[in-house]
């Protein structure tokens, strides 16, 4: 009888560790960016920010009485290497959400795996309108689209001195550049100013004079320029070697200008940029206490200051899909889907919740960030 009281009590000893280690165990989420190739920089600064909140959030209990645990894969600044992390991280990690993947090529080459295996995507910085428009219900984005960036320009476009008369595009020839370029210049004419030529430039390409001499014999008054932060400063040291006299203006928020500052130098004066996290000045965000804590976070790891106008997008993109965890109860994917539509987080880039894009019935949820634009004067940003 001893015996067997004591395999009985062995037994029920054995099912709750089980059952404590499965409790314990951490919820896994994917993340994959570009951290090497073209737009490496971007891509490592976003993948810090989420590192960061995942600290964060793990300090604080993390959810569902678990850790969390990113699961961080390099999609080597390639559509196809971004469609493998994502198979990879679903197929083989078993992670039931995902947060990717920079770019609007890589993230729309990823759309269609989430489908077939049903996981939902948080996508932190892609701005094509394609994204949240073509039907795939497991698609959540926190970054404007290029449209609603436009429009928000627009709105700003009476506060130009000298105004804007006519104007030139230099874009990345990829989703991201071109979808830019072309909401950018719709608005534009809407609003009667006189469009110019468009220039386009491969992903990795590191001489732009051609390009810059067509621009300059164009004869506009400013030239908007979208690209990664590598290309960005390429663009402001050829265009200054070639005195092009245009207004530069950078779209897409990736411009990093801290770090324009620091390799372009003096080209960069002048130049403005479109943002949506203005760190230099916490106090004018929206969620003013959020921002300086996740400032006061980056500055801990001793990581570059430039990288803060791209690692918010981590923070605030791993911050929502815990919340989505949270209200779903449970870390699966259709339940985290179903979550994301009711969350509402206070990010570093003011609130963020959903609202619906794309065909009815198969909806992709678009959040609607706020934009600022900076310029740099005297190798310094000034407030906007």
């Amino acid at each position: 009888m001893l015996r067997k009281s004591s395999t009985i009590l062995a037994l029920g000893l054995a099912a709750f560790a089980a059952g404590d280690a499965a409790a314990q165990e951490a919820i896994k989420i994917g993340v994959t960016q570009p951290l090497t190739g073209a737009v490496a920089a971007s891509g490592n600064y976003v993948a810090n920010g989420a590192r960061i909140a995942e600290e964060a959030i793990n300090r604080q209990g993390g959810v569902l009485g678990r850790k969390i645990q990113l699961i961080v894969e390099d999609n080597k600044s390639n559509p196809k290497e971004a469609v493998a992390t994502a198979e990879k991280l679903i197929v083989r990690d078993k992670v039931p959400v995902l947060m990717g993947a920079w770019s609007s090529t890589y993230t729309l080459a990823i759309m269609p795996k989430l489908i077939e295996y049903g996981v939902p995507m948080l996508v932190e910085t892609s701005s094509s309108g394609k994204i949240t428009t073509s039907g795939n219900p497991w698609i959540f984005r926190i970054s404007p689209t290029s449209e609603m960036e436009a429009q928000v320009f627009g709105g700003k476009l009476g506060e130009f001195k000298p105004p804007i008369k006519k104007v030139d595009f230099l874009a990345v020839n990829n989703d991201f550049g071109r979808g830019a370029s072309d909401e950018f210049r719709k608005m534009l004419d809407g609003k009667k100013v006189t469009i110019g030529i468009t220039e386009l430039m491969a992903p990795d390409a590191t001489d732009l004079s051609a390009q810059l001499a067509k621009i300059k014999q164009s004869g506009g008054d400013t030239l908007f320029v979208t690209s990664g932060v590598e290309q960005i400063t390429l663009v402001l040291k050829q265009a200054a070697e070639q005195r092009l006299a245009h207004r530069i203006i950078t779209t897409g928020g990736s411009s990093s200008p801290d770090q324009l500052i620091a390799q372009a130098g003096a080209a960069a004066n002048g130049s403005q940029h479109i943002l949506f996290f203005a760190p230099w000045f916490p106090e004018m965000a929206p969620n003013a206490d959020i921002a300086r804590t996740f400032v006061a976070e980056w500055k801990k790891k001793n990581y570059e200051f430039a990288g803060l106008t791209e690692g918010f997008r981590g923070w605030d993109g791993i911050h929502t899909i815990v919340e989505a965890i949270k209200i779903a109860g449970k870390a699966e994917p259709k339940a985290i889907q179903a979550a994301l539509w009711k969350t509402k987080v206070k990010g570093v880039n003011g609130n963020i919740a959903f609202i619906k894009h794309g065909p009815a019935g198969q909806e992709s949820g678009q959040s609607v960030p706020n934009v600022y634009i900076v310029q740099i004067k005297g190798g310094k940003v000034a407030k906007p």
